[in-house]
């Protein structure tokens, strides 16, 4: 059973705002991304109080929102990113008419 507590309203709008900050930094990725070359691949090294699951995390959720699909690898707490080329879809092949 979760444990409630009232708390003061302007304690929660100052926790709402911090959170305001993952829009700038899903806009900080994207700019990664777009810089990105054909043949060419970025390396992300998480910084204090950072995993290299969450540089993943936000890496995904950047791309999704650039409409691209990258593919991510982690070597140690350094991630290795790059955007996919091709159209391979999974599964089976549509049946022919």
């Amino acid at each position: 059973m979760p444990h409630f507590q009232l708390v003061p309203l302007e304690e929660a709008t100052r926790l709402a705002r911090a959170s305001s900050h993952r829009p700038q930094l899903l806009q900080e990725y994207a700019s990664f991304i777009r810089n990105l070359g054909p043949g060419e691949a970025g390396k992300l090294a998480p910084s204090d109080g950072e995993t290299s699951m969450a540089i993943r995390r936000r890496l995904t959720a950047a791309a999704k929102q650039l409409g691209k699909e990258i593919q991510s690898r982690r070597d140690g707490e350094a991630v290795y990113f790059w955007v996919k080329t091709g159209t391979r879809r999974r599964g089976r092949p549509p049946k022919a008419r």
